[in-house]
């Protein structure tokens, strides 16, 4: 009988305030939709780190016009170097088709490229990778290369400007979910407002503070599930036509994110958008509103 009263009392209390229940659930979506975005944003940069840092390489470019003895001189010197783990020759020919085969998923771009402006090279892979200043200082003197490109450098600027757009998307999530829980707050006050003359006679009647309070929370805890619903429904629109349709040609560069992370999510944002919006109306009628 009690559940049923708590139960009938939630959905008058929703219906009655509709507008700013919508608006609340609004909120909600879009503060856990960034929450989300962020958290698998975060968790994918780490994943690439892990990736492309075991896989780094020194590119050695080899001048257009370089000779045989030049080329098998800088070889050697490669050969013979202790910093040195394995080495890969590339050629110009062998180069275009890794090209074409890596980007074979954005032919506008295989198109604007020449084949020209491939060099050759050789693909070097350190025992240390952090030694790469050292190799350089060795080779450099070496007739034939046109430049020596550490792509742990390159590697980390792009690492750099991912982090970035971390802190920019958790920046977002918080400010937005700050708007929430005062939109959260300020929806449970008027809630308690309108039903004030109810609330006093509950407690004449001998009415327990939480049997008067649940309606309140629950109103809460159903604006932040829904809006938690929305924003993983938004998570998977966004891997289906986006992650797997129209960037899917960047799955080449960035590692594709995994429907398991995507699923992981669900219980996270559904446990902080419930969580914490029980959490503001308990506050807000605990200390700011007398029921």
């Amino acid at each position: 009988m009690r559940l049923k009263y708590v139960l009938s009392e939630v959905l008058t209390g929703l219906w009655r305030n509709v507008t700013m229940t919508i608006a609340m659930i609004i909120t909600m979506t879009v503060s856990l939709t960034m929450l989300g975005a962020s958290l698998l944003l975060f968790f994918q940069v780490n994943k690439m780190e892990d990736f492309f840092y075991q896989r780094v390489e020194v590119s050695i470019f080899l001048k257009a016009d370089v000779t045989d003895d030049q080329r098998a001189s800088i070889k050697s010197a490669l050969d013979n170097s202790a910093l040195v783990k394995e080495v890969t020759h590339e050629s110009q020919d062998e180069a275009w088709e890794r090209f074409k085969t890596q980007f074979r998923d954005a032919p506008d771009l295989v198109n604007a490229t020449k084949k020209d402006s491939l060099p050759e090279s050789y693909r070097v892979k350190l025992k240390d990778p952090t030694k790469v200043k050292e190799l350089s200082d060795e080779i450099r003197s070496q007739e034939g290369i046109s430049d020596i490109v550490d792509q742990q450098e390159l590697l980390k600027k792009v690492f750099e400007l991912l982090g970035a757009l971390q802190a920019l998307a958790l920046t977002v999530a918080i400010v937005q979910g700050a708007a929430a829980l005062l939109l959260v707050a300020n929806t449970i006050q008027v809630a308690a407002y309108s039903k004030r003359r109810e609330v006093a006679v509950m407690k004449l009647v001998g009415a327990s503070n939480w049997f008067i309070q649940l309606p309140f929370v629950l109103e809460a805890v159903f604006a932040g599930l829904i809006g938690a619903l929305l924003a993983f429904g938004g998570l998977v629109a966004a891997k289906f036509f986006f992650i797997d349709g129209s960037l899917k040609a960047l799955a080449n560069v960035l590692l594709p994110i995994d429907w398991g992370s995507i699923w992981l999510m669900l219980p996270v944002l559904a446990g902080a958008g419930g969580l914490v919006s029980a959490i503001t109306a308990w506050i807000t009628l605990r200390f700011y509103v007398r029921v």
